[in-house]
């Protein structure tokens, strides 16, 4: 086996070359970490080692196979982790600097699911400071690079997860989405993203909260990030699961794809609003993904909405957010942010963060209202084409406040809060959003389009994402269905 085919195999494909015995688990960290000591400097998705307790553990899985014992459907597959989640033994920092030197006791439970199923977890990526921004740099481990044009952010909040995927320096990786934060990341980076159906991956053991806290936060989840569909789903069935409240008792069973054939799908598609316009590259991207399905066999319906606007959807979105957001903010600083009349997005902004008790149970209620839209359109349709932001990955902007910042979109100064717009119909309505790479703007970044389906029918999202992924790689000739960036060619 080249190292080339290695690098660039999906975890699939890896764990069954390890088991098969064509290249040893060792073998495979080895060239990793070469790999990512080569060519990482100016990206910088790679931020801490794990290599003593991976190199052990690697050994021990091709042990395992010389033994002739049962393994896990990741036995020995090399990948690394998001720096928000803890990894017991290893340094943990979520970007603070104040927790620089913090080493867990115990990994979190997606972590500990994946070693269970046999990863061996070697390194942490880079995220911003507790994961709170759509850009990735912090003051622990500074900022990563897009791969594709390293003055340009990777996104965030698992911009060093989607780094590290498009460098091929991982087979696969884990992130978190409250914002965004798997599905931005994917698109930016040209690689793949799952966000989950709310509830069904326990995220205990993220930093934020701080370390032992036990509060599931709202809105958000965890899942896998990769470069192909398999490997999407194959995470997904070893990290979902009850959580510690409910596992005495609940047990997941997620419902078959509602379609398996592209011709069986009934498929909606919301690519523009006034709301929140994309960009011409976008519109001209997402449009054409449209008639490769169509021209494929595939129905597609791209004038049907659900009961609700986008512009309503932000908003109950947003209050919801940055309410969830402002857990750790002090009393008397909510009641300064309560107080703010300021007509601006800042001032929404502060006045959603100090949201009485009572203003968050009427939005919850009007979220509920969406969610139940949304199941109704699900009755006549099975998923909807939705863009993930209305642009590709723009250049890196750390100013702050991070919501007083402006993005350039077609020409037009617009508000930072834009590239969350388009976030908010899935996640409020706690839905899978599966993002895969469907082509490119005119200056080559990726653009990817969000694959959103009913609640809980995760695996239906996942079902079309290989078709799209399918369609689309071959008219953008990509090989393994994502993008390359011409600094990961070598």
């Amino acid at each position: 086996m080249s190292d080339n085919e290695l690098h660039w195999m999906s975890a699939t494909e890896l764990a069954a070359a390890i088991r098969g015995r064509d290249v040893s688990s060792v073998e495979a960290l080895d060239h990793f970490v070469a790999r990512i000591r080569e060519l990482d400097g100016a990206v910088n998705s790679v931020v801490h080692w794990d290599l003593e307790r991976a190199g052990t553990a690697a050994l021990a899985a091709d042990a395992a196979l010389t033994a002739g014992d049962d393994v896990g459907p990741l036995h020995g597959v090399p990948m690394t982790i998001k720096d928000s989640f803890q990894t017991e033994g290893c340094v943990t920092t979520s970007g603070s600097p104040e927790l620089a030197e913090y080493v867990p006791t115990q990994d979190a439970w997606p972590v500990a699911r994946l070693r269970d199923a046999g990863a061996i977890p070697f390194a942490k990526t880079n995220l911003p400071l507790f994961a709170d921004d759509i850009q990735t740099f912090n003051d622990v481990y500074g900022t990563t690079n897009n791969p594709h044009d390293l003055d340009r952010t990777p996104g965030g909040s698992s911009g060093g997860s989607s780094a590290a995927l498009s460098m091929g320096f991982t087979p696969l990786e884990l992130g978190s989405d409250i914002g965004g934060s798997i599905r931005v990341p994917a698109h930016y980076s040209g690689v793949m993203g799952h966000k989950p159906s709310y509830g069904i991956v326990p995220g205990h053991g993220q930093i934020p909260g701080m370390p032992g806290t036990l509060t599931q936060a709202d809105l958000a989840v965890v899942g896998p990030l990769a470069r192909t569909v398999d490997d999407l789903e194959l995470s997904l069935d070893v990290i979902a699961g009850p959580d510690r409240w409910t596992s005495p008792a609940w047990t997941l069973a997620l419902p078959p794809s509602r379609a398996d054939e592209l011709t069986e799908f009934r498929i909606a598609a919301w690519i523009d609003d006034e709301a929140c316009p994309v960009d011409a590259d976008t519109r001209r991207v997402l449009g054409d993904t449209i008639d490769a399905l169509t021209h494929a066999g595939g129905s597609v319906d791209a004038e049907a909405r659900p009961g609700f606007t986008l512009s309503k959807a932000m908003t109950v979105y947003g209050e919801l957010l940055f309410a969830a957001l402002s857990g750790g903010v002090a009393k008397d600083r909510l009641d300064v942010l309560a107080s703010n009349d300021d007509d601006t997005p800042m001032g929404w902004i502060m006045r959603s963060s100090a949201a009485r008790h009572r203003d968050w149970l009427s939005n919850n209620e009007r979220r509920l209202q969406i969610r139940e839209r949304w199941s109704e359109f699900f009755t006549d349709f099975d998923v909807i084409l939705l863009p993930v932001h209305p642009r590709p990955a723009f250049a890196h902007d750390h100013s702050m406040p991070q919501f007083e910042r402006r993005v350039p979109i077609d020409g037009l100064d617009r508000s930072y809060l834009d590239l969350w717009t388009w976030i908010a119909p899935a996640g409020l309505g706690a839905l899978p959003a599966t993002v895969v790479p469907v082509g490119t703007s005119a200056d080559g970044l990726p653009i990817g389009v969000q694959i959103v389906g009913p609640f809980l029918h995760d695996r239906t999202t996942l079902q079309l994402a290989r078709w799209v992924s399918q369609i689309m790689s071959e008219r953008n000739s990509w090989p393994a269905s994502c993008p390359r960036p011409a600094i990961a060619t070598r």
